[in-house]
């Protein structure tokens, strides 16, 4: 079972088993007596509904901030979670008189690295640890150098458990790295594929209108030639012959008619395994039944270009949700894309959009760009097709290929 799930859900299972047995002990101090005193004679109150009440808002608080744990984007609500999370920890060892809390802390620095940024997160589990300290002097009777030297060492086990988050955050983003690198890969071998099939279409269509046309137009001039030669039986059948070469000739021409109406790149075939399987990102690509283009440079554009818009989602934008919306006309390819991320005041060019501009400005293409602090990000690009004939429909080829 525990082979389908993944680590993000291995370690959100181990968080909230870690505390619901960090309750038994809790549970023996509530059913003690009301005081009990401490190893040096100090007199050590239990404090059992607050708690109790620490207890129950770290569990509601992780479960919460691990809930599609590298998934989703962290907000702002996130952050202020993590120091609930913490600070109720801190909570229950100063409630409790004791230990558990740090242990709850070693729990809080598995997930931090996939929380806050590194440092922060870091700084963060010290000062937590430290924060403890007099629970130590009061609960244990310790001097402050032994109170401080505990600390320290949980701090050491609290960096084990942050190193191990971390290691495991990484080889996420390694994952969705290869991910994004195979999906490329698939819509790169399917842009090449049609590429060659368009090459060798053309290349057919090319021998047949330049080797077996020219053969057969000879043909028809000389059996015109010998019509008039003949005479009696043999003139009918050169004519005959004549009749099945004007018809031969015609069926080539159509044949090689068909062939270069169909060397268009089939653009579903290359975008649709850009879509497939982004995760925290859901893409909803919405293209023409016929989505064809000519050029396959053009075609390598408009692909490089929605790889860029799915990267910059994931990565910059924050998004849950990427709309892309295709329409074709005549004369150019358009797209619509909006997201539903954290958007930003100012819309700065980073290399992806001013590669996505360089891109099509060589085509004599477009892209403008909109956003707004929690708006999102809207893109709209624009790329001319080499001729009027770039991008055919259904109804004008007459025949189509399936969706």
């Amino acid at each position: 079972m525990l082979r389908h799930l993944n680590h993000n859900r291995l370690l959100r299972i181990a968080g909230l088993f870690t505390w619901a047995v960090i309750g038994v002990p809790l549970l023996m101090l509530s059913l003690a007596p009301a005081e009990r005193l401490g190893e040096g004679g100090a007199l050590i109150a239990i404090e059992s509904w607050p708690t109790w009440g620490a207890w129950a808002v770290f569990g509601m608080s992780y479960a919460w901030l691990t809930r599609g744990l590298g998934e989703r984007r962290i907000r702002a609500f996130d952050h202020l979670l993590v120091l609930l999370l913490a600070g109720s920890a801190i909570g229950i060892s100063y409630y409790s008189q004791s230990g558990l809390g740090s242990i709850l802390l070693m729990v809080v620095a598995c997930v931090l690295p996939w929380l806050l940024p590194l440092w922060v997160g870091v700084a963060l589990l010290v000062a937590c640890e430290f924060v403890i300290v007099p629970v130590y002097v009061r609960g244990f009777d310790f001097t402050w150098v032994e109170a401080v030297l505990q600390a320290a060492l949980y701090v050491g086990f609290t960096g084990f458990a942050f190193v191990t988050g971390f290691v495991a955050r990484q080889q996420a983003q390694a994952r969705e790295e290869q991910r994004r690198l195979n999906a490329e890969l698939r819509a790169t071998r399917a842009l090449l594929a049609e590429s060659v099939r368009v090459n060798e279409r053309t290349r057919i269509s090319r021998e047949l209108h330049d080797l077996l046309g020219h053969h057969l137009t000879a043909l028809s001039l000389n059996l015109e030639i010998a019509s008039h030669l003949a005479s009696g039986q043999a003139q009918e059948h050169v004519n005959q012959a004549q009749t099945l070469a004007k018809l031969l000739l015609s069926d080539v021409r159509e044949a090689v008619s068909q062939l270069r109406d169909d060397d268009a790149i089939d653009m579903r075939a290359t975008l649709l395994p850009l879509a497939e399987h982004v995760p925290s990102l859901q893409v909803d690509m919405q293209l023409p039944v016929q989505f064809v283009v000519d050029d396959p440079e053009r075609a390598h554009v408009l692909l490089r270009c929605t790889q860029e818009i799915i990267t910059n989602a994931v990565r910059h934008s924050g998004a849950s949700l990427l709309r892309l919306r295709y329409s074709q006309d005549a004369d150019a390819v358009r797209l619509d894309a909006r997201d539903d991320g954290r958007g930003a005041e100012v819309t700065r060019a980073g290399n992806g959009l001013t590669g996505m501009r360089e891109r099509l400005a060589a085509y004599g293409g477009s892209l403008q760009v909109e956003t707004a602090p929690d708006r999102g990000f809207v893109l709209r690009l624009e790329l001319p097709l080499a001729d009027a004939t770039g991008l055919r429909d259904a109804a004008r080829r007459g025949r189509g290929r399936p969706a």
